[in-house]
């Protein structure tokens, strides 16, 4: 029987006997004594093995790396100048007067402590990779945050409820991932986006508080990191205010990092209504430790000869704003440009800029190209307003609001981090007063800017038909260091308010009633006033153990395919499940080489 693990043993156990189970992480022969660092899920114990116990010597000559022991050893301080300091069992080792080899392995494709492994390979071999320290801490952490959380709501009131995996299809958002039905031939499930349908009615049912920590699935087209699968923490509770619920989950996400990672978060976070983060930031999800803000300035650009700048603000959904760089003019022609590559990616057309070299000079103190289109008032203006010192550089955007806001903003966090303005440490924010809607041009309708359950603030009922672009509503979501951690809002809990939603969307009676009707006549029940919020758990741990992908704290992660490199799924099935199904595949056409 195991007494300990490998990493939890130190000089408390001076002189006693204890027996280990482990994996081989190094084995070192040093003139006749063999030396095996045995590595567990705690942590590493050096072990010794003495020639004078030949059956134990023997064996040890024969294990290498990742080879499964079971050891029994007197616990003893190493010799004098030996000690690790970076190992909790570094003042002590192990003389072996037992060794068995439970299993032996093949040589592994890379070693456990090796930081330089391609994700291919890691992926591919991922019942290795969890083996690593880092890993192993990963998984430790996610556990520790999920049990945090459990604690935190169990003392709150709230109940741990399951709901569906295979659910209906309701394709009002992501695409959703589809099983077939064997005994309903024709029809499909679907694997769930969210629980948000069945916590509402939960809500109904009168259970109050519920949360879940829960698998959520969307078929979303490639990101880079996203994952086909990925875990909530979602929660739902009646007859609290948004305020009120934003309140107690501030507390729960200030008290988990407190705990699990020992950081102080402020109390209380700052709020930020969404058309303030816009205005500012140019995102809903502001990273508020890079200090940079927009400066507006569509007013005094309507006029100018710069046609750039006149005609987005002209536009009704235009946008000219600018964005001052301290000490920006140091920046290069080259740094400039490759700036001005980058901003094309969200589709801004071009980057105009001022340096500001000598401010008492007047327009002769200032360099760019596009100084001799616009008036020495304009230029006064803009100098006035962004607060520009000698040395700086302003940045411009000009176009329809969406790009100058994706672009300006995108911007403003590449340059804040590359040139030092982020501030180190941890800042979140509520952001509020989300519209309740956004208009898609392609689609041409509107659409459920978070989804189409969320209520709308008070007083905008009427605004629903009348005048849906200018309806906010009561949604919230909590961000930290620039990433959305968590999303909610107060919920619908009136079937008319709900109708006129759907009419809003473009969803039609027949349509709502087909795919909502449920919804729509638990609502009519005594429904209660709902609210809630789900909260990412990959990407807080991801921020947490501070890991370059979410796929590093997700034990089986998928690739930015879709793809799990381990098992090769998804993969080609028999024709024998297809006819169960009653599905036939489509047949692809072969093109020549």
């Amino acid at each position: 029987m195991r007494t300990n693990y490998c990493g939890a043993i130190n000089a408390g156990y001076l002189d006693q006997t204890v027996t280990l189970f482990g994996w081989v992480h190094r084995r070192r022969d040093h003139g006749g004594v063999i030396f095996i660092d045995l590595r567990d899920r705690e942590g590493l114990v050096q072990i010794v093995c003495d020639p004078d116990n030949a059956a134990t010597f023997q064996i040890a000559e024969k294990v290498r790396n990742e080879y499964v022991l079971t050891i029994t050893g007197k616990v003893r301080k190493r010799p004098e100048g030996t000690v690790n300091t970076a190992l909790f069992s570094g003042e002590i080792e192990i003389l072996v007067s037992a060794i068995d080899v439970l299993n032996a392995s093949l040589t592994p494709p890379f070693l456990m402590d090796d930081d330089n492994i391609s994700e291919v390979v890691r992926l591919e071999h991922r019942y290795l990779d969890l083996r690593r320290p880092a890993m192993q801490s990963n998984l430790r952490l996610r556990h520790q945050v999920a049990m945090a959380v459990r604690v935190f709501l169990d003392q709150q009131g709230f109940l741990d409820i399951e709901t569906p995996m295979l659910t209906k299809s309701t394709p009002e958002g992501a695409r959703d991932y589809l099983v077939p039905s064997r005994v309903n031939a024709g029809h499909f499930f679907a694997l769930p986006q969210s629980p948000q349908l069945f916590k509402q009615l939960l809500m109904v049912s009168g259970f109050d508080r519920y949360y879940q920590i829960t698998r959520c699935f969307r078929d979303e087209d490639l990101r880079a990191d996203r994952q086909p699968e990925f875990t909530q923490i979602d929660i739902e509770t009646s007859f609290l205010s948004e305020n009120e619920i934003m309140g107690l989950m501030e507390t729960m996400i200030r008290g988990l990092f407190k705990s699990v990672i020992n950081v102080d978060l402020p109390d209380p976070f700052p709020r930020l209504t969404h058309e303030q983060a816009m205005f500012k930031y140019g995102s809903d999800k502001p990273d508020l430790r890079v200090p940079l803000e927009f400066t507006e300035l569509t007013d005094i650009m309507k006029d100018v000869s710069f046609k750039v700048f006149r005609e987005a603000a002209e536009k009704p959904d235009g946008r000219v704003a600018a964005l001052c760089i301290p000490k920006g003019g140091e920046l290069s022609r080259k740094e400039i440009d490759d700036y001005t590559s980058f901003v094309a990616i969200y589709g801004a057309k071009g980057l105009a800029y001022i340096k500001v070299n000598n401010l008492a000079g007047g327009v002769e103190g200032l360099q760019s190209p596009i100084l001799k289109f616009l008036p020495e008032a304009t230029i006064q203006t803009i100098l006035t307003r962004t607060k520009a010192q000698d040395g700086d550089l302003i940045f411009f955007g000009a176009d329809k609001t969406k790009i100058v806001n994706e672009s300006l903003g995108a911007l403003r966090i590449k340059i804040g981090h590359q040139h030092g303005f982020a501030e180190p440490g941890w800042k979140p924010l509520w952001v509020v007063d989300f519209p309740m809607f956004e208009f898609d041009d392609e689609e041409n309708r509107w659409k459920a800017l978070h989804h189409p359950f969320t209520s709308p603030a008070d007083g905008h009922d009427d605004l629903l038909e009348t005048d849906p672009g200018k309806a906010l509503s009561k949604a919230y979501d909590m961000v930290l260091n620039g990433s959305e951690i968590g999303g909610g809002s107060v919920r619908i809990h009136r079937q008319e308010v709900q109708s006129k939603v759907f009419r809003a969307l473009n969803i039609s009676e027949q349509e709502a009633q087909e795919k909502f009707g449920f919804l729509l006549e638990a609502l009519q029940y005594g429904a209660p006033p709902h609210g809630g919020i789900a909260f990412g758990l990959d990407r807080i741990l991801t921020m947490m153990t501070g890991s370059e992908s979410i796929r590093d704290v997700i034990a089986f992660p998928k690739t930015q395919r879709a793809q799990c490199l381990l098992t090769h799924a998804p993969s080609a099935v028999d024709d024998k499940q297809l006819r169960e199904l009653n599905i036939r595949l489509r047949q692809t056409e072969v093109k020549p080489g």
